[in-house]
């Protein structure tokens, strides 16, 4: 992967343009703080153009054969699987994701292309035969034109994968807006889909803050915005697209929770608490935060917790013999670090200080928190109901799994929880009654297989629409129905004008 000085451009009707509005913010690479590149910061009229390049593809898009649409698909799952390295080396350094995770998730995306290349079993409409004297309904799925996307930093890979390919696949047309922190798979990835050969306009990519989003509300030609991000951000878009009847897919913030009963496995239960709890830095919307644990195990869970995270390496994402790299700015850096501080102020006990961990002198500039740990939390802290998007974990004591559930339907998000137990009754318990989107059991992360919906309830889902699956297609396609009413040619020869039957009457003017 090169190291030269990055130029992130935007890409709009098969043409890589730099931004007239000459306004850029360095790209920084959070390992080591260093300047990488230069994101363009687009005005609204970029925005605009691009959704015109996408309005003006979508007829010949959309009157695409499916099969033919299907084949850029297959292309595209081809394309990610040769350059799958070079793709997670993108992401790896201007997102400073561990280079393992990277290539993780470049291999969800190909999932999640697989699962997409079943759309035609999905799109397929439904028809019903003798709705009146020769009349027949049909219902089928049919593309509604240019759909917009905006990309959180976290998942620069995954984003395009929930939002793009099944937008296009349907055949819509799309403009994705990546986050100004780790735009560089996108321009990447824009590259192979020239490769393969899509026709331009079909995916358009603009560079840019909230301006750049707020160019689609108005505009006439936008069908539907889709978002991962914050709740915040998901309630302004959801009220910036509702003025004009704009379908949305507003997937916002995560506060996920742990339970730990006593009869966990416990060393599989650690190591998964590592992982969902610290991985990506704990950047993720279903990191491992709140962890409700019963007296039973406390003491003994907090001891192997402790002595686990104590020896968890945290270092340069390029470093495979690292388990953990940096956060993404340092603004992030800055607010995980005031979290911590709430956290004491509040009363809780900071068994386990990331701040100022011990890195290489090469990465002393980067934006580092190491793994963090708070004991005797309470639900009613900050840091227990706000998302804090680190590598911080708070331990609770709980009596029951009935009071585990009742923290869990409590919290204002509804994102993810998991709990871990060997005991059957608990397992249904649980399934039937968290009040989350999204369920595990005796798994870290539970993020759904690309065949299944993903998304959370409550504060986490803005709207109803989740990504992934079927949710997807029914998003990305509008339910059109046609009556048909079949006219024998033949019947006008030899008969006057037959007496129309009231049924039939009835069933037009309806």
């Amino acid at each position: 992967m090169t190291t030269e000085y990055i130029k992130i451009r935007n890409h709009i009707n098969g043409e890589w343009l730099t931004d007239q509005n000459g306004q850029y913010e360095p790209l920084k690479n959070p390992s080591t703080g260093a300047i990488i590149g230069e994101v363009p910061m687009s005005s609204q009229e970029t925005s605009q153009q691009a959704v015109a390049a996408a309005a003006e593809a979508f007829p010949a898009w959309s009157a695409t054969p499916l099969p033919k649409r299907m084949n850029y698909i297959f292309d595209m799952q081809q394309a990610m699987r040769d350059n799958l390295e070079e793709l997670a080396q993108s992401i790896a350094i201007d997102q400073a994701k561990h280079i393992a995770e990277a290539r993780g998730e470049v291999g969800r995306v190909i999932e999640i292309l697989q699962m997409a290349c079943s759309i035609p079993a999905l799109i397929q409409g439904e028809t019903v035969q003798g709705i009146a004297n020769n009349i027949n309904g049909r219902l089928i799925k049919a593309p509604l034109g240019v759909f917009c996307g905006v990309a959180p930093f976290n998942f620069p890979a995954l984003v395009f994968g929930w939002f793009v390919p099944f937008a296009i696949g349907t055949g819509n047309t799309f403009v994705y807006k990546p986050s100004t922190e780790s735009p560089l798979f996108m321009q990447k990835m824009m590259q192979l889909l020239i490769d393969i050969g899509l026709p331009k306009g079909v995916v358009n990519i603009v560079h840019g803050d909230r301006t750049t989003v707020e160019a689609w509300y108005d505009d006439e030609n936008v069908t539907g915005v889709c978002l991962v991000g914050s709740t915040p951000t998901a309630h302004a878009i959801a009220e910036g697209c509702g003025r004009n009847g704009k379908k949305t897919m507003l997937l916002g913030g995560a506060k996920n929770f742990m339970v730990a009963m006593e009869d966990a496995p416990m060393d599989l239960m650690i190591d998964n608490v590592l992982m969902s709890g610290y991985g990506s830095a704990g950047q993720r919307c279903l990191a491992v935060s709140n962890i409700a644990v019963v007296p039973e195990i406390y003491d003994e869970f907090v001891e192997r917790l402790l002595e686990a995270s104590k020896k968890v390496t945290v270092g340069d994402a390029m470093d495979p013999d690292v388990f953990m790299g940096p956060v993404i700015s340092a603004n992030a850096k800055s607010r995980i670090e005031k979290y911590i501080e709430i956290g004491q102020n509040e009363g809780a006990n900071l068994a386990l200080d990331g701040r100022n961990p011990n890195i290489p002198d090469a990465n002393k500039d980067g934006y580092f928190v190491g793994p963090t740990v708070f004991t005797e939390v309470t639900p009613c802290m900050q840091i227990a109901r706000e998302e804090i998007f680190g590598p911080v974990l708070n331990i609770m004591k709980v009596g029951c799994i009935n009071g585990a559930l009742r923290m869990i339907k409590n919290h204002e998000m509804g994102n993810g929880a998991v709990i871990f137990t060997q005991n059957t009754f608990y397992t249904e318990k649980f399934i039937n009654e968290a009040d989350v989107g999204m369920v595990g059991v005796n798994v870290g992360i539970c993020a759904p297989h690309p065949y299944l919906p993903f998304g959370g309830i409550k504060g986490s889902l803005v709207g109803n629409n989740k990504v992934q699956g079927k949710d997807a297609i029914d998003f990305f396609t509008q339910n059109k129905v046609a009556t048909v009413r079949v006219v024998d040619p033949n019947a006008g020869k030899t008969t006057s004008a037959a007496k129309t039957d009231s049924s039939v009457r009835s069933c037009v003017a309806n």
